[in-house]
């Protein structure tokens, strides 16, 4: 665990990540593709301006214990603009502009749900009850989308989605796109629930996402399963 430690603190701060998730992804930290990846990041961050902050890239496992996940969402890249990511899938600090993606997700739960549409775009709030919101690739440098594809973190994310199908039951897989479908392959569909649909993007919305009632049929899956439902 020392070494976990370690490599963990490898932007000159602390990179917190919550530590159920250091005991079931300990393995995953010692591979050598790990640290080619860690190397790669670190000097992106020391090189260029990489989102979100050091700090933040686990901030998905840091917000949701593993023992408390109960839902996961797939996206893809974090938010390259200015001040945007904050290390959970889809979700944008305090105060800006809310992304088109993120605003169909909102009013996909308002017409599901009949919620109102947030101020905030912080799904932290998900997070705390149990969404782990996973993007496949956990950085990507200013203003260019997909520029840390295919350096190790599509193979971390892929493991962390495998240990949760293997040693949990009654998880909710949101799959929106065929990425994050293709990502999903892994998941035992015996044990867990897996929702798919198009993707929230305005090109892809009307396709499919628009009308899917996820956000509903999660909550009354978890009820079924005697899970607390989500507050969306």
């Amino acid at each position: 665990m020392r070494n976990l430690i370690r490599k963990l603190i490898f932007f000159d701060m602390d990179v917190k990540i919550e530590p159920s998730w250091r005991e079931k992804l300990g393995n995953e930290f010692q591979k050598e593709y790990f640290g080619n990846l860690i190397q790669f990041v670190k000097d992106e961050y020391h090189a260029n301006t990489v989102y979100p902050p050091g700090k933040e890239i686990f901030r998905a496992f840091d917000c949701c214990t593993f023992d408390e996940t109960k839902v996961v969402i797939i996206g893809q890249d974090p938010y390259h603009g200015p001040g945007q990511a904050n290390g959970l899938c889809f979700s944008v600090r305090d105060g800006i502009r809310q992304p088109p993606s993120l605003v169909n997700i909102f009013k996909e739960i308002r017409n599901d749900l009949g919620k109102p549409i947030p101020a905030s775009g912080d799904l932290e709030r998900w997070a705390e009850q149990g969404v782990l919101l996973l993007n496949a690739t956990l950085t990507v440098r200013a203003s260019t989308a997909g520029s840390h594809q295919n350096k190790g973190w599509e193979v971390f994310t892929d493991a962390v989605i495998k240990i949760i199908s293997d040693t949990k039951s009654n998880v909710v897989f949101l799959l929106w796109g065929a990425y994050a479908q293709k990502k999903g392959e892994v998941i035992d569909r015996s044990k867990h629930l897996v929702l798919m649909s198009a993707h929230p993007s305005p090109f892809s919305a009307d396709r499919g996402f628009f009308g899917c009632k996820h956000f509903s049929k999660a909550n009354d899956y978890l009820q079924s399963k005697g899970l607390k439902q989500i507050e969306w």
